[in-house]
């Protein structure tokens, strides 16, 4: 099997387990305490009670890439991004994401990144936030500094994700679209920190680290439970 066709085959058993996991409302990996590299999350805007989705729709201004919105469906299969590092930095599955790391994050089922740049937002007129590249693949402006609290990202605690090359931070301020995805919000990004730019993990499937033979961690594999 090809390369491309392996990826196509493992992204087509992704969205199975997700879809499974959407029906019977199941976190998988649930009973870890912090994110880790590799995991399919959903994320929660903590102000307007949306979660970050995306769709093959474009905007009908600015840069006419894949438009990312926020919804306040639950079961919504494209709202689960994948945590994964950059072009210059690994993320190896299974290791906690670190409080100051910058990570991409990849949208399950269309496989463009998390992305931003100076283009003017279509409703608020703040920085525009869209979804670019190609199977995971785009360029450095999809990458996004987590900031949080402490050592580590935790899965209880709200974040923000500051975008690396302009400095803004992903937020949503209650703008609703019309037609043809009526009601969804606007997500941009913004300069200054406030509770539209705070973030908090909800429902996924977390990559778990693993024991070593000899005790000690071993990140090389990946571990689920349901």
């Amino acid at each position: 099997m090809g390369t491309l066709n392996c990826h196509h085959f493992l992204r087509f058993l992704l969205k199975i387990v997700l879809l499974f996991s959407s029906i019977c409302e199941l976190s998988v990996g649930s009973e870890l305490s912090f994110v880790t590299c590799g995991s399919v999350i959903k994320l929660l805007n903590v102000k307007h009670n949306v979660r970050l989705h995306s769709h093959d729709v474009r905007y009908g201004s600015g840069s006419g890439q894949q438009s990312v919105t926020g919804v306040s469906a639950v079961e919504d299969s494209n709202s689960y991004w994948s945590i994964r590092g950059t072009s210059d930095a690994s993320c190896t599955r299974g290791t906690p994401v670190k409080c100051g790391q910058t990570i991409r994050l990849t949208h399950v089922n269309t496989g463009r990144n998390l992305h931003s740049h100076y283009f003017a937002s279509p409703l608020s007129s703040n920085q525009e936030v869209s979804a670019f590249g190609d199977e995971g693949e785009g360029d450095h402006l999809d990458e996004w500094t987590v900031q949080c609290g402490g050592s580590v990202w935790k899965r209880e605690e709200s974040v923000r994700f500051r975008h690396k090359s302009t400095d803004g931070l992903l937020s949503v301020t209650g703008e609703q679209y019309g037609r043809p995805i009526h009601g969804q919000m606007e997500v941009h990004a913004m300069s200054n920190p406030s509770q539209h730019s705070l973030w908090k993990v909800m429902e996924g499937i977390f990559m778990k680290p693993s024991e070593s033979p000899a005790g000690s961690r071993d990140y090389s594999h990946i571990h689920t439970e349901l």
